[in-house]
């Protein structure tokens, strides 16, 4: 059985979003394969933990699998057919189906909506009247496969070619053209219609569904729909304050870095985060990290020796760090 998303990231099934997105960080921090190389088990909880906070992190979704559980999430679920179906099976006393699932539950809809007792044609008469109406040649299967790409592709959109395995003989080897839409998330699908499996009785092929998987970035990282990027700065820069550039998704911008600026500092672009259709796009967060000289030449030594000798406070703050 699927582990719950809830315990995932562990939060109560009533977390508010705040909640949600303070877990998320703490164990996408944890768990993240920079800090885990080589670790497959670490990489795999990371996964589990991004499709966890994609799913309660979006309203929708997450009304969905409170309501179905991960069968709610599934492509091509349909939420209206699925509770008319509970409502069905409900009103049929012991020994009826009652679960959510559609595996083990009738294949075929006049199946399903047939012989349900008084009052249940007069709910159901149109749909029966439909599928009737519609008999024939039925869709073929769908095909499931992954793909890896890079957070810029992930972040932009992508279009790719690709040759899906498994595709059936007669295709003739051509490529199948896959278009990643713009803020595309580790763990989301893509359906590339008429590319699974062939029919058995002439009707049309199946579907394509691709999973994307998203290779980690050395210096961004995203959580939700907001991005962090830990940004080396120079000594001066940050003791004087500087115009820096910054990479963006839409390209580079221009940052002011503040007097006297700390390692760890952070500065927020807003909206130059994660943009999808249909939403606000997230923020950026610069995050400052001091980069020291590794050049050894002894007139570097001397204004550091200098330096050491002005610079007391650190000493000072360390002092009264305490558990």
């Amino acid at each position: 059985m699927a582990e719950d998303l809830y315990s995932i990231l562990g939060v109560p099934k009533g977390a508010n979003a705040e909640t949600i997105k303070k877990a998320y960080r703490k164990l996408a921090g944890k768990l993240h394969p920079d800090k885990n190389p080589g670790n497959k088990k670490m990489e795999d909880r990371f996964k589990q933990v991004n499709h966890a906070h994609e799913v309660l992190s979006d309203a929708k979704k997450r009304a969905l699998y409170d309501e179905f559980g991960e069968e709610g999430l599934r492509e091509g679920f349909d939420p209206e057919r699925m509770r008319a179906y509970r409502q069905w099976s409900s009103r049929q006393g012991p020994g009826a189906p009652s679960g959510g699932r559609y595996v083990g539950e009738p294949q075929d809809l006049e199946d399903l909506f047939s012989g349900g007792g008084a009052g249940f044609g007069d709910l159901f008469g149109d749909v029966i009247g439909r599928v009737r109406r519609q008999r024939g040649p039925t869709k073929g299967g769908d095909f499931e496969s992954e793909i890896t790409i890079d957070l810029g592709s992930a972040l932009r959109g992508a279009t790719i070619e690709l040759q899906p395995q498994g595709q059936p003989q007669g295709r003739g080897g051509s490529p199948v053209t896959v278009r990643i839409p713009a803020g595309a998330a580790e763990g989301s699908r893509v359906r590339i219609a008429g590319q699974g499996g062939p029919s058995t009785n002439g009707g049309p092929n199946g579907d394509l569904v691709l999973t994307i998987h998203v290779t980690p970035h050395p210096f961004f990282r995203r959580e939700g729909d907001d991005l962090h990027l830990d940004l080396p700065i120079a000594i001066a820069e940050a003791y004087q304050g500087a115009k820096v550039k910054v990479p963006t998704v839409d390209g580079a911008v221009t940052l002011k870095v503040p007097e006297l600026t700390q390692s760890g500092n952070v500065v927020r672009l807003r909206g130059k985060g994660v943009a999808r259709k249909g939403r606000e796009p997230g923020d950026l967060f610069v995050h400052f990290l001091i980069h020291i000289p590794t050049d050894r030449r002894p007139e570097v030594a001397d204004l550091i020796e200098g330096l050491a000798k002005l610079q007391t406070d650190a000493g000072d703050l360390r002092k009264v760090i305490a558990l």
